[in-house]
C-alpha cells in the first residue's frame, strides 16, 4: 500500500482523497490517503513527520505551497516558474522534488474538456495572488495574443507580471481594459464574495463570444459566473475539472500512469 495525503489548513473539506482513490481503483493500485492537518509554521515538521511514515508522496494546499516550494530539495520547471510546489515526489534515494501541476491542470480543463482554444486569443485574468502566479506560464505557453492581468491592488499585478517576465504579458488598471475579451478567467478569492468583486470589473469586457472560467468551485454557480452569464458571454465554467486534472496529473508523477478524468468529473460534480 501506497501513503499519500494532502498538507493545508484547513483540511477537513478537501476533495483529494475521493479523487486519488477513484484514480487508485482506476489504475488497480492500492493506497491510503489522508488529509493532514497543518498548524501555522508547522509546515516541514508535518512533511517530515508523514515522510518518516513512509509517504510516497503527499499534495499541498494553501496556505503551504510556499512553503512546500522551500521544503522540496528539488523542482520542476512548474514550481520554479511559479515559485509555489503543490505536489511532492519522494524519489528512490530520499530526494525530495516539488512540482506544480495547478497550470497545466487548468490547460488541461479549457483545452480537453471544455474544448477552448486559448491559442491568437486575448486573455483576462483576475487576480495576482499565488493562484494566478502558478497558471500564468503555461497559459502563455498555449500562445495567446496576450494576457492582460487585473488586480484591485494593482501593484500585485505589476509584481507577477514582472516575475513572468514575458512580453505578453501586461498588468492593467480596471479602467484600461479591454473590450470583448476571448476567454476571462478569475483567479481571485474575491470570487466567494457575492459583491466583493463583480461591481470592479467594467462590462464591456464581456460580449456574446467570451468565455468565463472561474478557478473556484462549489454547489452553486461562483458570483463571478453569475455576473459573467448575466452579461451574456458564450460559455462559462468554474474550475472542478482544473481540480481533477491537477490531481491527474499529480497522479502520473507519482505512479506514471495516465488516468480518464471524465467520469471523475462528473462523479464530482453529483457530490457538490
Amino acid at each position: 500500500m501506497k501513503l499519500l495525503g494532502v498538507l493545508g489548513n484547513p483540511i477537513e473539506h478537501s476533495r483529494s482523497p475521493e479523487i486519488h482513490d477513484a484514480f487508485a481503483n482506476i489504475s488497480r493500485i492500492d493506497i491510503e490517503y489522508r488529509r493532514v492537518l497543518v498548524d501555522e509554521g508547522k509546515f516541514e515538521d508535518v512533511a517530515r513527520a508523514f515522510l518518516s511514515e513512509g509517504a510516497h508522496g503527499f499534495n499541498i494546499t494553501v496556505p503551504n505551497k510556499q512553503d512546500a516550494y522551500e521544503f522540496a530539495d528539488e523542482l520542476s520547471h512548474d514550481a520554479r516558474r511559479s515559485g509555489a510546489v503543490n505536489t511532492i515526489q519522494r524519489m528512490p534515494d530520499n530526494r525530495v522534488v516539488g512540482h506544480n501541476t495547478d497550470g497545466a491542470g487548468l490547460v488541461a480543463d479549457i483545452t480537453l474538456n471544455l474544448n477552448w482554444t486559448p491559442k491568437e486569443k486575448k486573455i483576462l485574468i483576475i487576480g495576482a495572488g499565488g493562484a494566478v502566479k502558478g497558471v500564468l506560464g503555461n497559459l502563455l505557453e498555449t500562445d495567446p495574443i496576450g494576457i492582460d492581468v487585473v488586480n484591485r491592488t494593482h501593484q500585485k499585478a505589476v509584481d507577477i507580471v514582472e516575475w513572468i517576465n514575458d512580453g505578453r504579458l501586461e498588468a492593467k488598471h480596471f479602467d484600461e481594459l479591454d473590450s470583448g475579451y476571448d476567454i476571462i478567467i478569475s483567479g481571485s478569492s474575491a470570487g466567494l464574495k457575492s459583491n466583493s468583486l463583480a461591481p470592479a470589473l467594467p462590462d464591456q469586457i464581456v460580449n456574446e463570444e467570451s468565455r468565463c472560467y472561474d478557478m473556484i468551485y462549489g454547489s452553486r454557480l461562483t458570483p463571478f459566473l453569475t455576473w459573467c452569464r448575466a452579461r451574456n458571454c458564450r460559455e462559462y465554467s468554474d474550475g472542478l475539472g482544473m481540480l481533477v486534472e491537477q490531481a491527474a496529473l499529480a497522479f502520473n508523477i507519482w505512479f506514471e500512469r495516465q488516468v480518464e478524468t471524465g467520469d471523475v468529473i462528473r462523479r464530482l460534480r453529483g457530490l457538490l
